[in-house]
């Protein structure tokens, strides 16, 4: 049988999630930063099962076929293969877990033990904890005639609670079993005092709440105990025609999914089967939707290791540095009004984004914001200045992405305080995503107005820029801030981009002069871009295509590729996540490159670069090669045409990733990635720790992060960066 053309994309997001749990596995990595890497790899989990395996699920029921790239196995072939390999991965999981992580921490006198290996004292505290924090937040749910098999919360850990009959030999129908909700509004881990100095030990909340079962259930005679947790499918779809109100139905939507049906049950410990018998029937599972794991299920609800103060465990710390443009101005639109200016995150700091919100929040001169918001972290100083611009008399829009997935509840918040402040709050489009990174300011200046504008291939949040890698780039380019201009007109307006408004218009679609905005032309550029390196192979000029994305599944642009490689393109492609183009392939993808990247931060960016027969053009974008990206969301890509800001863009950005020899994993025609290692006598190559050393010699310290991006801390502090020699700041 011949090699499939694609590679199945779920299976591939699978071997995504592989990586991330090999970097817990991986010697070098620090034991804490391996806790974090078995709780980033659950947590993804997690999201797959609520979105993924339930929509497949679903469409085995409805006997739907998938649109996706798919490598020819059926949606149950797929389920089937999913199930295998989740088995496998999850067992190296607690390998990890309970083999190297847990010793590890004992040798530093940190120390997760049962309530059974407690003494007296120690007990007592834990009595005495049980009794004034936990026994008035518990509730014991029985399963009888009068008491209905209750509602199981997503991913909530419960206690499963089987009960000793009167007549151990009697045979009933509904087993004798209670539930009991782990709290999750409690610590997962709880301190427990300990003789020995400077050692830390810990009991696990089930484990306590486990101890004390027969007095939350009145005496009755417990036989065993085990936790359990169900997923559920949190992944929904508006009824479109029937919207009237999208924040109404985005609300109703979020509120009934959470009671959607069940497509995973995990449990630790044994079961009787007529227990598993009640559960299946309950919950409507099958035995393939059955996990049986090692206990404590939910490791992530153990991160709170990693907050310990231990730092020999954790990655050498780094503090993100400020562009040496802001040594010597105060005013960030005259730095921008004189040069572009581009960020690195998490190398360089998010400070500069607030400082350009809260400036423009207060500049007199300024008339206009508007901002697109996907998600905003918590306690966010995007929102604070937003709404502080608003107070001021400012004109401020912004448009808030209610169908963020997961962020919704976070959403409808933020765009209830700033509708609150008398921000002009959009919800955008009943079809489409708004997923573009966007801000335009709008200044008077000597008599006329000028854009600012940030266009950004990651959200404006502050908490995840010193998590993931992104690009913020700042621009007072004339033509890109009327194309800005234009894509918030859209957004703002009645939908032309899908063609479902009803009403009579005499405009034609517009026309950006700089950007490429989905679902408009974004497609049909990328794919113009991959035809001129085609054309450009064929007259037997230099032809080259370095494209850095999350994911590609895209089919079109997938064939596309392969049209290049078969004309001589060389095609190197940095995809972190899903990649169902099948590289190295004789007669179809032989000049076809794949590395994936997983380290300390999580890799975000999007950057494409053409050749264009030495035009070197460096695009950047919200987007990845995705079929959503191109027809379900509004995304954005732009050109970067500031000489210095390209050049770098190729010669240091990706040409460090590509040389990677230490993080890097090369895909495989078989699907397989191989993890590269520095040949004899080659230095190691670790492209993240290369931005940072770039960032420290490039940037100007600031204080703390976690100080420096509540902006006003910076000034409060006293800090002023002490210009030294000012000037521009490109990287070298």
């Amino acid at each position: 049988m011949s090699q499939a053309r694609y590679f199945d994309r779920d299976l591939s997001w699978l071997e995504f999630n592989e990586r991330v749990l090999s970097e817990a596995e991986t010697v070098e990595t620090p034991l804490l930063e391996k806790l974090k890497f078995l709780a980033i790899f659950s947590g993804n989990l997690d999201e797959f099962f609520m979105v993924r395996v339930a929509g497949l699920k679903k469409m085995v029921e409805e006997d739907f076929q998938t649109l996706e790239p798919s490598d020819e196995l059926s949606d149950e072939e797929t389920l089937a293969a999913i199930r295998q390999r989740v088995i496998a991965l999850v067992a190296r999981k607690y390998r990890c877990f309970n083999e190297v992580v847990l010793p590890g921490l004992r040798d530093h006198n940190v120390e997760i033990i049962s309530m059974k290996s407690l003494d007296a004292a120690q007990r007592d505290q834990m009595d005495g904890y049980f009794a004034r924090e936990v026994f008035p937040v518990l509730t014991p749910m029985a399963v009888d005639p009068a008491h209905p098999f209750p509602f199981l919360t997503n991913l909530a850990l419960y206690l499963l609670v089987q009960f000793k009959a009167v007549n151990p030999d009697a045979v009933f129908d509904v087993p004798a079993i209670g539930l009991v909700e782990v709290p999750s509004v409690l610590p997962r881990l709880i301190p427990v005092q300990s003789v020995i100095p400077g050692k830390r030990l810990y009991v696990l909340l089930e484990d306590l709440v486990a101890e004390s079962l027969s007095a939350l259930f009145m005496g009755f005679e417990i036989s065993a105990s085990c936790t359990m947790r169900v997923t559920r499918n949190l992944d929904y779809t508006l009824l479109e025609n029937e919207v009237v109100d999208l924040l109404k139905s985005v609300q109703r939507e979020v509120t009934s999914r959470e009671h959607q049906e069940a497509v995973r049950l995990d449990i630790s410990g044994d079961v009787p089967e007529n227990v598993m018998r009640l559960l299946m029937r309950e919950l409507r599972l099958g035995v393939a939707d059955i996990y049986q794991k090692p206990a404590p299920l939910m490791l992530q609800g153990l991160m709170g290791l990693y907050h310990l103060p231990l730092p020999q465990l954790k990655d050498p710390p780094f503090n993100p540095r400020l562009p040496r443009q802001m040594e010597s101005r105060d005013d960030i639109f005259s730095l921008i009004a004189e040069e572009d200016l581009l960020l690195h995150h998490p190398f360089d700091s998010f400070y500069p984004t607030i400082e350009f919100l809260h400036q423009a929040a207060h500049d007199p001169n300024v008339l206009a914001i508007k901002q697109t918001l996907y998600r905003t972290s918590g306690d966010s100083p995007i929102i604070d200045a937003l709404i502080r611009a608003a107070e001021n008399g400012k004109q401020v829009t912004a448009v808030v992405e209610l169908k963020a997935r997961f962020d919704e509840k976070n959403n409808i918040t933020w765009a209830r305080r700033l509708e609150r402040a008398g921000v002009n709050v959009v919800f955008g489009f009943v079809g489409l995503k708004t997923h573009c990174k966007l801000i335009l300011v709008v200044r008077r200046e000597s008599g006329r107005l000028v854009r600012y504008v940030n266009v950004a291939t990651g959200n404006y949040n502050s908490n995840t820029a010193k998590l993931y890698t992104d690009i913020s780039y700042f621009t007072a380019n004339e033509a890109i801030g009327e194309d800005v201009s234009t894509v918030f007109n859209l957004l703002t307006g009645f939908n032309i981009l899908t063609g479902e408004s009803k009403l009579r218009r005499r405009m034609t679609m517009p026309v950006f002069k700089k950007i490429s905005l989905a679902p408009i032309a974004l497609r049909s550029k990328v794919v113009d871009l991959i035809q001129r390196e085609i054309n450009e192979a064929k007259k037997g000029g230099k032809a080259q295509i370095i494209a850095k994305m999350n994911a590609l599944v895209d089919k079109e642009i997938i064939d596309k590729l392969y049209d290049a490689s078969q004309a001589g393109v060389e095609i190197k492609l940095i995809v972190r996540g899903i990649c169902c183009l099948r590289p190295g392939v004789p007669g179809l993808s032989e000049n076809i490159h794949v590395v994936s990247i997983v380290d300390r931060f999580l890799e975000h960016s999007r950057i494409y670069f053409f050749h264009g027969g030495g035009a070197r053009e460096v695009y950047l974008a919200s987007a990845d090669w995705m079929r959503r990206n191109m027809d379900r969301r509004i995304e954005v890509m732009f050109p970067v045409e500031d000489p210095d800001y390209r050049e770098a863009i190729i010669n240091n950005l990706l040409a460090l990733y590509l040389a990677d020899n230490v993080k890097a994993r090369v895909l495989q025609s078989d699907g397989s990635y191989v993890k590269l290692a520095p040949a004899p006598g080659e230095p190691p190559v670790r492209s993240q720790t290369g931005f940072i050393e770039m960032a420290r010699l490039q940037g100007i310290k600031s204080i703390p992060y976690d100080e420096a991006i509540r902006h006003d801390s910076i000034k409060e502090k006293g800090y002023r960066p002490v210009a030294k020699g000012g000037g521009r700041r490109k990287p070298s």
